[in-house]
């Protein structure tokens, strides 16, 4: 897999877009600098890699240093062991997957470090797509196994077998490796890009906690057991238009398996009256008022699920003063705008389950409320 360096504004993004099926005509307002376009995470369930990695690139380029393209398969090659040990040590009780949060990828950073692209792709031989599927199906096999078998009460052999696993699909980690001309081990070159793990902050705003306090995330793919500090809806949203205008972009967690989420159409609406198919995106759709309320019910409801991870990089406004966020997907760039989507407004505040950003994108009065 390539990745191409986009100097500047995104090029899958001029200033001004129209929707393809010409209802929406599209003004970017704050489209941050930097990057590499559109990723296609393939047949894996890694997008919380794939989005917390563009998310890191974005870092790297905010602080003033050269564009890096970094590898969202390394993240993977760390963390796998450790659900796998968190997977058994609960005795099954938990889901075993592909699948992660942006704060898995922080955990590797703070405990192994980063990796340029060059240095560990994950794909062996002559591939050139991801495809997880037989490495997803073994690691799942071999968990269960151990725990119907008893294979943990007698030897940590089975670790063995998950590592080597690994290794063969997707490659033994990199110790050390050469970047543009100098040696790094991940730590070395994690502390050349400026990038520390303690600068990052997870978010989330649900009323079954205490706002302006740390809680942990219910969702299946939270096997680390994440800490997300609790905000209110309002300062939620605060916290993400704070960031996006100030520059800083924001790696966000979302619902997609609503009917207004639109990969094809390049949109995330949700409409406040049942659009048919045919009539998506033809003109602008009025949309729902989404209150605390309404986000908590559709939660508790599993209306609102944990499904994708994505990297917010701007906003942008319709024709008619209506606001959006642009985000960056990692399925490729078959759609109207290359691979990334508007997201309305009401959308943002109804289906994000949580978001990861630079503590310094947080406004300072929210910061003080909760401690920081």
């Amino acid at each position: 897999m390539f990745k191409k360096i986009i100097l500047g504004s995104f090029t899958a993004l001029s200033a001004f877009v129209t929707f393809a099926q010409s209802g929406y005509q599209f003004t970017n307002t704050s489209n941050v600098k930097g990057g590499f376009e559109v990723e296609d995470q393939c047949q894996t369930g890694t997008c919380w890699s794939f989005a917390t990695v563009s998310f890191l690139e974005a870092e790297i380029i905010r602080q003033g240093l050269p564009p890096v393209d970094l590898s969202e398969m390394f993240n993977v090659r760390v963390t796998y062991p450790l659900k796998a040990q968190s997977y058994v040590r609960f005795q099954g009780k938990q889901q075993f997957g592909p699948g992660g949060l942006s704060h898995d990828v922080i955990n590797t950073l703070r405990t192994h470090g980063l990796v340029p692209e060059s240095a560990y792709t994950g794909l062996k031989g002559s591939e050139k797509i991801h495809n997880h599927s037989s490495l997803d199906a073994l690691l799942e096999g071999t968990v269960k196994t151990v725990l119907s078998s008893k294979l943990n009460e007698s030897s940590d052999d089975w670790m063995t077998a998950v590592n080597g696993m690994l290794d063969a699909y997707i490659g033994p980690l990199p110790t050390e490796f050469d970047f543009q001309g100098k040696k790094y081990t991940p730590a070395s070159f994690r502390d050349a890009m400026k990038i520390n793990a303690d600068n990052y902050v997870s978010l989330s705003s649900f009323t079954h906690h205490p706002f302006y306090t740390n809680f942990v995330l219910e969702v299946p793919d939270n096997w680390a057991k994440g800490a997300f500090m609790n905000l209110p809806l309002d300062e939620f949203h605060k916290v993400i238009d704070y960031a996006l205008d100030n520059g800083y972009t924001i790696a966000w967690d979302a619902d997609v398996s609503e009917k207004g989420f639109s990969f094809g159409s390049g949109l995330a609406i949700v409409p406040s009256e049942p659009i048919s198919k045919d009539e998506f995106g033809k003109k602008i759709h009025p949309e729902k008022t989404i209150d605390q309320k309404i986000r908590q019910k559709a939660f508790d409801e599993f209306e609102t699920t944990d499904d994708h991870l994505m990297h917010i990089t701007g906003k942008a406004k319709d024709q008619n003063g209506n606001v959006y966020y642009i985000i960056k997907n990692s399925w490729g760039t078959e759609n109207p705008f290359g691979g990334f989507q508007y997201v309305s407004s009401s959308y943002l505040r109804y289906k994000t389950v949580s978001v990861v950003l630079h503590k310094d994108g947080i406004p300072a009065d929210i910061k003080k409320k909760i401690g920081m």
